[in-house]
Parts: structure tokens; C-alpha cells; sequence
């Protein structure tokens, strides 16, 4: 029968702290190892969460771009309607002006034509005139016929200028140049020596406006052709009337002249 040896205690102290030791790192690598998994894993969680969110901003860069295009594309679009918008207002522009230019272009032409048809217009509208300081409505027609007589007389033609008004009187029996017109007619007859016609004209003169301010000068003139006539009687009492109704024309001053010669 074999003897047991006891072992010291030193002894086994000794072999349980090698074995310990030797186990040691065993157990420190069980450890390491268990770290650098729960380390990848979260590293790959956060690679995981971190390519999510850039591909989130990915996601969102290319919204924002799209965005981005469309609101070039409106805004390019916008352009186009506010050049569209100028050619627009240019060409109606163009068109108020020339709509001006044709407003003014008729404006012009209207008062052309007005003052055409004015014109015309005068020419046969009776117009106010004043002759011998008479005022009355006279067509022109009779203007210019009695103002063509009366250039007749004032050069001389004393024939031309009896034709003339004599006509003037037959064409116009209601003017207002009748008076006016008796009155050069008789005298045109009277410088032809045809005294009695002017008599008769004067007389017509003084009978149609005897308040006429060249009716006293027509009654002196039908004493002058009284006198031509050799009928001094008729002469006389002629003067002697135109002083009573004309006392203050110069008509008047000449009749007694010629009265005191007649009787002398």
C-alpha cells in the first residue's frame, strides 16, 4: 500500500495561482473579443444610420433639385410672358400711335373741310354790311354786284356805271343797296345828261328812305337837273323843300346858295 505525500500548502497556493495565471488570458481574449463585436455593431449601426440619413438628403437634394428645375422652368416660362407681354405693349404702342396720327391726319382734314364748307358758305350766306351808314343783310352776290357798279362810276365810266346799277336795281328790288344804288344811278344818268331819268331815280330814292344819309345830296341833285331842264320853278320849290327838311345837311347849305342865284 502506497503512502500518500502530502503537498504543503505553499506548494498548492503556488499551483492553483500558475493555473489561474495560465487561464488568465484565455479569459481576457473571451473578453476582447466580446467587446470588438458589440463595437462593430454599433459601428455598423452607425454607418447604418448614417448612409439612411445621407440617403435621406440624397432623397432630399434631389427633390430640391427637381424643385429647383421647375421653378427655372416657371421662371424661364414667366420671362417668356413678360417679353410677350412687352412686344405686346410695343405693338399697341405702336398702334396708339399711329391711331394718332390718323385722329390728327382727319382732325386736320375736318378742318379743312369746315373751313371749305365756311368758305362756300359765305359766299351765299347773307352777311351784315354797312353803306352809307345804313347797316343791313345782304347775299353776297348783291355785294359784289353793287360794289362792281360803283368801281364802274369811280373811274369814270359813266355809261358802264348807269348800265350796271340800273341792272343792280332790276335783279335786287328788295336790297338793301337799293337806295344807295338809285341814288349813284341817277347820278351816273345825270353826268350823261340824262336828267330826266335821274330825276325820277332820285325821287324812287326819296320816296324808299327819305331818313337815307344821302338824301338831302339826292334832293340838291334834282334841283341841278331841274336847272339843266331850264325849269327853274320846279327848281326853286325842290330847294326850298330840301331846306325846310334837311335844315342842318350841307345839302341844305348849298341849296340856298343855289336858291339866291336862281333869283337873282
Amino acid at each position: 500500500m502506497s503512502s500518500v505525500v502530502p503537498v504543503p500548502m505553499r506548494l498548492l497556493a503556488l499551483v492553483l495561482g500558475s493555473l489561474w495565471l495560465a487561464a488568465a488570458p484565455a479569459h481576457a481574449a473571451l473578453f476582447e473579443d466580446e467587446e470588438a463585436r458589440r463595437a462593430i455593431l454599433e459601428l455598423r449601426q452607425r454607418v447604418d444610420a448614417t448612409r439612411q440619413a445621407f440617403d435621406k438628403q440624397a432623397i432630399d437634394l434631389s427633390k430640391l433639385t427637381d424643385e429647383n428645375a421647375q421653378l427655372r422652368r416657371s421662371l424661364l416660362d414667366l420671362q417668356g410672358q413678360i417679353d410677350s407681354v412687352r412686344s405686346d405693349l410695343a405693338r399697341q404702342r405702336g398702334l396708339d400711335e399711329q391711331l394718332q396720327r390718323d385722329v390728327a391726319d382727319l382732325q386736320r382734314k375736318q378742318k379743312d373741310l369746315t373751313q371749305g364748307v365756311e368758305d362756300r358758305l359765305k359766299k351765299i350766306e347773307p352777311t351784315k354790311v354797312t353803306v352809307d351808314g345804313q347797316e343791313f343783310t345782304a347775299d353776297p352776290t348783291e355785294t359784289r354786284d353793287y360794289e362792281a357798279a360803283l368801281a364802274t362810276f369811280r373811274k369814270g365810266d359813266f355809261p358802264g356805271a348807269q348800265t350796271g346799277f340800273f341792272e343792280f336795281v332790276k335783279r335786287y328790288p328788295q336790297s338793301g343797296y337799293g337806295p344807295s344804288a338809285l341814288f349813284w344811278l341817277g347820278n351816273a344818268q345825270y353826268a350823261t345828261r340824262a336828267y330826266k331819268e335821274a330825276v325820277a331815280n332820285f325821287r324812287q330814292m326819296l320816296s324808299l328812305a327819305p331818313t337815307h344819309p344821302r338824301a338831302a345830296e339826292a334832293a340838291l341833285s334834282i334841283a341841278n337837273c331841274q336847272v339843266e331842264l331850264k325849269d327853274t320853278k320846279a327848281a326853286r320849290k325842290t330847294l326850298e323843300d330840301l331846306i325846310k327838311v334837311y335844315p342842318q345837311s350841307e345839302a341844305a347849305v348849298a341849296a340856298k346858295d343855289r336858291l339866291g342865284k336862281i333869283k337873282s
